[in-house]
Parts: structure tokens; C-alpha cells; sequence
């Protein structure tokens, strides 16, 4: 049953990809919002500190996870299965706190095409969508390609395509 409901969501968030409006805003980033995958990155506190690193507060970044099983991560929010509703919204404290913010940047930090990290990034108020190539592009504005291992690359090529966009 996950099956068909991970397939009916993934259908349904991408017919709906031609509502999207991009932003034309030219402020600078702010807050940030990371969606962390680790079910396949466990180095979530090491990404935070290369974030940090690069001059972003610790209260200016807002961490949600999801790692394919039940209970908390690392004590980051953790979001699951049982979040994402049949038509690809979601349903859950933590996953509505995280959605009800609104983000300068959201870093999705995935290559596994899940429909409830896809549905997370979808839904997400934040100005700027930044993931990896693997992902489907239409879900973020600026797609990095490399391994979700060089978290330290992932991030500097973030920030310097900050500064050229002027967003920094």
C-alpha cells in the first residue's frame, strides 16, 4: 500500500509543479530551512556547522529530518510516513510547524526521490529551493550537482551561488 500511495503523491505533486511561482525577491537570506534525508546522510551536524561556518546564525536555521524510521533523530524534529496525507499534503505537528515558517532558503538535503521529502520541499514557504540534481529540477530553483557525501562542496557551491545572486 506505501507503494501506490508514494507513487499517487509523487503523480499529484507533479502536476501541481506549474502552480509554483518564482520569486522575484531580492532580499538577502535570512532564515534557512534544511531538509535532511538520513536514512542516506548521517552527518546532519556536521552540515550544520559548514552552514554555520559561512556566517549563518544557529536561531536563523530550522532543521527537520526524516530517516525511515519511527521516534527522533540526533534530537532534530523528525518527520514520517504518517505525515504525508493521499493527496500529498501533510499532516503532523512537527511537519506543520516546519512548512508554517517562512524561509529565505530551503536547503533539500536528499537524493532519494520521496514523496514525502518531495511533498516537504513542495510545500515549503521559502524563497529560494536549493537541492541536488537528482532530484527532480522543478521542485528547486538551484540544483547542485554533486554527492550528498562532500556535504562541505555541497554548501561552499550554495554560498557562492548566494553571493553571485546577491543574496549574501
Amino acid at each position: 500500500m506505501s507503494v501506490i500511495k508514494d507513487f499517487s503523491v509523487k503523480r499529484i505533486l507533479i502536476n501541481n509543479l506549474h502552480k509554483v511561482k518564482l520569486s522575484t525577491n531580492a532580499q538577502s537570506v535570512k532564515t534557512i530551512g534544511l531538509i535532511v534525508d538520513q536514512s542516506s546522510f548521517l552527518e546532519t551536524k556536521k552540515l550544520i556547522d559548514v552552514i554555520v561556518k559561512n556566517g549563518v546564525s544557529r536561531d536563523a536555521l530550522s532543521v527537520i529530518v526524516f530517516n525511515g524510521k519511527k521516534g527522533t533523530s540526533d534530537n532534530f524534529p523528525t518527520i514520517k510516513q504518517a505525515d504525508l496525507k493521499w493527496n500529498g499534503e501533510l499532516d503532523g505537528i512537527i511537519a506543520n510547524e516546519f512548512l508554517n515558517k517562512n524561509f529565505d532558503l530551503l536547503i533539500s538535503y536528499y537524493v532519494q526521490d520521496n514523496a514525502l521529502l518531495l511533498a516537504t520541499t513542495f510545500h515549503s514557504k521559502a524563497i529560494l529551493k536549493v537541492g541536488f540534481a537528482a532530484i527532480d529540477e522543478r521542485f528547486n530553483d538551484l540544483i547542485i550537482k554533486c554527492e550528498p557525501s562532500d556535504h562541505a562542496i555541497f554548501i561552499q557551491e550554495v554560498f557562492k551561488y548566494l553571493k553571485i545572486l546577491n543574496k549574501i
